[in-house]
């Protein structure tokens, strides 16, 4: 209960941020929209795939237990870049080093401090893909996420607006 009465009160506290204060990113409101993402034993997933208009892709995902949540402020930096190069030539290393940076902005004049709600959460399950072309497409890729091996009861932290309630 206390736990609801804070979230209360940090959606209110932002309501009277100062102008030059960071915003809340989607992820951050996403912890007050949805209270299951941020109540601690809750079931989380993460979910990549299913693109497609006839032949859809298939759906890989990660499942885990909330373990606790928290917004804290975040430079939003440039993205990294590698020249020469469009994401499809990414490999795994580059795509991961894109994929850990974002958010992030294409110019300098964009560089700011946001708000980002984040979950903690224990691994459970996971389903990945193992296809070469899958290497610079998503998060989840022969048993990884990112560059972090999945292993049961390891603990990850994932922006919240990327996670959803277990169906």
């Amino acid at each position: 209960m206390t736990r609801l009465f804070f979230l209360l009160f940090l959606l209110c506290s932002a309501n009277l941020a100062q102008a030059g204060d960071p915003v809340l990113r989607p992820s951050a409101r996403l912890l007050f929209k949805e209270p299951e993402v941020a109540k601690p034993g809750s079931c989380v997933m993460y979910r990549e795939g299913s693109g497609g208009w006839i032949f859809t892709e298939p759906v890989y995902w990660l499942k885990g237990t909330v373990v606790s949540t928290d917004i804290r402020s975040r430079k939003l930096d440039r993205c990294p870049e590698v020249p020469g190069k469009t994401i499809e030539q990414y490999t795994r290393e580059e795509f991961n080093r894109l994929a850990a940076a974002r958010p992030c902005v294409s110019r300098d004049d964009l560089v700011r401090e946001e708000q980002n709600g984040m979950v903690h959460l224990r691994v459970e399950e996971w389903e990945t893909p193992w296809a070469k072309r899958a290497a610079n497409a998503n998060r989840l890729y022969q048993g990884h996420f990112l560059d972090r091996t999945l292993k049961k009861g390891m603990e990850l932290e994932i922006e919240a607006d990327l996670l959803g309630a277990c169906s």
